[in-house]
């Protein structure tokens, strides 16, 4: 079994989900702690963050980051899954839209929203995941949450699909953006493409297909992963101290923060607190 703890990025394949790609990496790493930040369907392809070991314990806070989505909707044809998965249960003409309309309407999902995420994802009713109980033929209805949509730029517009970038919160259901823009425009709509570009500081650039990682496995040190993906303070030696046994420190800090001993070796999340610093999660 590896020691090592850090982040795997993958650039996820369509067809799998994302425990089978929790599955192919436990086997190359020799080690079982993996989990990962995000699920992803298994229509969709991109970024997913795997953590290794100790790495593991930083997924929680990694999916507060925003994420980015390159995606195709289609209007004009509504499915029980709001995406290309789905059975079609609706189709309505769009010869009436322009793109200045679509456009228009695109523009208002942009901001903080209140979503209702899609019957099959996976938001847990009564400690059942929705798409479990979907598939079982029960009725699920979930409750509108409020997310943030940075931006959604327009790449396409090919009537009755278009090809949008989208820029947002963690917990955003780029499904049921197509479904509700379908719905505003009056014509029904669905998800056909979905890859995802990055998650936080991660981007397709930093992510390996599992046949890359099958002949060389690319891990980014937890440390390294750490100075990534938060504001980053080196301590002296009394200090880290302090953090080993996850003490309050008399600092200011801005935002959630990675501290690291003089060794570089990476501590702790540590946050602002009433007074000083107190923390997140100790690592060492």
């Amino acid at each position: 079994m590896t020691a090592e703890s850090g982040l795997v990025v993958v650039d996820k394949p369509g067809g799998m989900t994302s425990h089978d790609v929790v599955s192919r990496v436990r086997r190359l790493t020799g080690t079982r702690k993996i989990g990962h930040a995000g699920t992803l369907d298994p229509m969709a392809t991109g970024v997913l963050v795997l953590g290794v070991n100790r790495a593991t314990r930083l997924l929680g806070h990694l999916t507060l980051t925003d994420k980015r989505y390159a995606a195709t909707l289609r209007l004009g044809v509504t499915t029980t899954t709001d995406d290309a998965e789905g059975e079609v249960v609706a189709t309505r003409p769009t010869d009436g839209l322009t793109e200045e309309r679509v456009r228009d309407a695109l523009a208002a999902f942009v901001g903080e929203i209140d979503q209702v995420p899609n019957a099959v994802s996976a938001v847990k009713v009564g400690g059942r995941r929705a798409y479990a109980r979907a598939r079982a033929g029960e009725q699920v209805d979930l409750p509108a949450r409020r997310v943030t949509v940075h931006a959604i730029d327009v790449i396409d517009v090919g009537l009755p699909d278009i090809g949008i970038e989208v820029r947002c919160s963690s917990g955003t259901y780029v499904r049921a953006i197509a479904r509700d823009l379908g719905e505003v425009l009056g014509v029904g709509g669905h998800l056909t493409e979905l890859r995802r570009t990055a998650v936080g500081p991660f981007s397709l650039t930093d992510a390996r297909t599992l046949d890359e990682l099958g002949e060389r496995l690319t891990m980014t040190p937890i440390a390294e992963a750490a100075r990534t993906s938060f504001p980053a303070l080196d301590l002296d030696e009394p200090e880290a101290a302090d953090v080993r046994v996850g003490r309050r420190l008399d600092l200011t800090l801005d935002a959630t923060t990675a501290l690291f001993a003089p060794d570089g070796e990476f501590l702790a999340l540590y946050e602002p607190a009433e007074i000083g610093a107190r923390a997140v999660a100790v690592f060492v």
